[in-house]
């Protein structure tokens, strides 16, 4: 019986979640989930500079906030420090890895790896040996216990090629002359990743590994440290990268808040769009299938659905309407619109209002006007792409002090005969019985007739003075959602949008 899938997310806490990261962490979850497997939470806090307990939280929430849950953990990384030392120790006590003393005086980063790139070259491509590397085992112990300062390196073989079968792009090959020998443990003490990596994973019973393809040199260095450690390295799998329209790599450094999950949480994204946003980017059902459910994203997912071409994320910083992929803002539309159920949609709104203090307890599901509620956000969500649409562009329905477009006030109210036709034509449903969506419609066109002039007058410059916006629903649904009272007092005032103000 095969070894029961376990996989982990290790997220370094070093900024806020990014969203190739959070696709990394659904990628890894509906495995899990689609085979009963277990899904570990490991955070890779080693880096004490720059990890900072605001972006673990801010990692935790932005988990939740899109439905990943975990099996186990979290763990933190650091925690498990001896135990890398240890296996290291393990390493030097089997020959397998050595001491290198070389000083440290010297040389920055940038001066080491030259200087090892003009060595190769004068070894006509012949890997370089470390002159540590053969050092007798009594002399190493004698050093060390004498506090000589040292580093510790894995012996990576002379020759042969690193191998291993990618799950998404196949055969991988690299060849052990182009692999120096690995830093395991630096002069101070301190682990490095592939060795901290490979300790945990071995350690957590790991048998895939989801990450990014910029992952994969670090897979080939990593499998040498499975085998020095008598471990069977796990699958591996890894996605394509997400580029910016530009064609660079997503990044936090250089795009900002638009690869941030907190970014679209509070512009009004529904996790559930997102959700399955992020899991089209890279990865295919098969289908032409594009809004999913988690159900059916958690059945339909497989690795071998995964793409080998990189993910484009098209935005553009000088349109604020494509903040975003416009993929996503549709995706959040159909969920808004049609994806979500009532209920759901209901309490998304509410919190949506009452950040914005426009909710009354009227609303409510007990309340005298929730059947009003209700049927008004039933309205709006048909045009809607985000949840703040209801609080921003159409608070008109919540509050009678509304901003008003500037250019559809240019556009449609300009004409003073416009107002005094919009203020006679308040007046007429002011005393319209019924007022119903087939009345109202009959008295603004037989009033069109009357006055000379094309219904479509009436109808934008009505749509203007109520709801301050060009577009939106059917402006005979408008009116009745805002009732009579509110139709009629608002076009009877019209002349007041005019006059210098910025909402009625």
């Amino acid at each position: 019986m095969a070894n029961p899938i376990r996989v982990r997310f290790a997220p370094s806490p070093t900024g806020y979640l990014h969203i190739g990261s959070a696709r990394t962490a659904l990628f890894n979850w509906l495995f899990v989930r689609k085979h009963g497997g277990t899904m570990i939470l490991r955070i890779e806090d080693t880096d004490k500079q720059r990890s900072t307990d605001e972006s673990t939280r801010s990692i935790l929430e932005g988990l939740e906030w899109i439905g990943i849950d975990w099996d186990e953990g979290p763990y933190y990384q650091s925690a498990y420090v001896d135990r890398h030392r240890s296996a290291v120790e393990q390493l030097v006590a089997e020959g397998k890895a050595y001491r290198d003393f070389t000083p440290r005086q010297a040389t920055d980063d940038k001066t080491v790896k030259a200087d090892i790139a003009d060595r190769a070259r004068a070894n006509a491509g012949e890997k370089v040996r470390n002159p540590y590397r053969d050092l007798d085992a009594a002399e190493s112990d004698r050093r060390a216990a004498d506090g000589e300062p040292f580093a510790v390196r894995l012996k990576v073989p002379d020759e042969g090629a690193s191998t291993f079968v990618d799950t998404v792009y196949g055969d991988q090959t690299v060849d052990m002359k182009s692999i120096e020998d690995l830093v395991l443990l630096k002069s101070d003490g301190s682990p490095l990743y592939n060795l901290s990596v490979v300790v945990d994973d071995i350690d957590m019973r790991i048998t895939h590994v989801i990450r990014g393809r910029d992952h994969v040199s670090n897979t080939h260095k990593q499998i040498l440290i499975y085998r020095a450690l008598d471990a069977e390295p796990p699958t591996f799998a890894h996605l394509p990268l997400i580029f910016a329209p530009d064609r660079s790599k997503l990044s936090k450094r250089k795009h900002g808040p638009v690869v941030s999950l907190t970014t679209y949480r509070d512009r009004g994204f529904v996790p559930e769009a997102f959700r399955n946003f992020i899991a089209l980017l890279g990865w295919s059902p098969g289908t032409d299938e594009e809004v999913m459910s988690l159900e059916e994203l958690i059945a339909k997912f497989s690795l071998e659905g995964i793409n080998r071409a990189d993910a484009i994320f098209n935005f553009s910083d000088a349109d604020d309407r494509s903040w975003t992929d416009a993929k996503g803002l549709w995706m959040n539309a159909e969920y808004l619109s049609k994806a979500l159920p009532e209920e759901r949609i209901l309490g998304l709104v509410e919190g949506e209002l009452r950040s914005k203090e426009l909710w009354s307890e009227e609303y409510a599901a007990n309340g005298p006007r929730h059947d009003w509620y209700r049927s008004t956000v039933d309205l709006l969500r048909a045009r809607a792409r985000t949840i703040d649409d209801f609080s921003v562009n159409n608070r008109a329905f919540w509050a009678d002090d509304y901003p008003i477009d500037p250019k559809a006030k240019a556009k449609n109210l300009s004409d003073p005969k416009t107002l005094e036709l919009l203020a006679e034509l308040g007046r007429r449903y002011e005393s319209l019985e019924p007022f119903a969506l087939e009345t109202a419609e009959s008295v603004l066109r037989a009033y069109a007739d009357e006055a000379g002039v094309k219904a479509g007058v009436l109808i934008n410059g009505s749509r203007t003075v109520l709801t301050g916006s060009p577009v939106g629903p059917g402006i005979f649904e408008v009116m009745m959602a805002l009732g009579k009272s509110r139709t009629a007092e608002r076009l009877q005032g019209a002349a007041q949008v005019t006059a210098g103000r910025e909402s009625v």
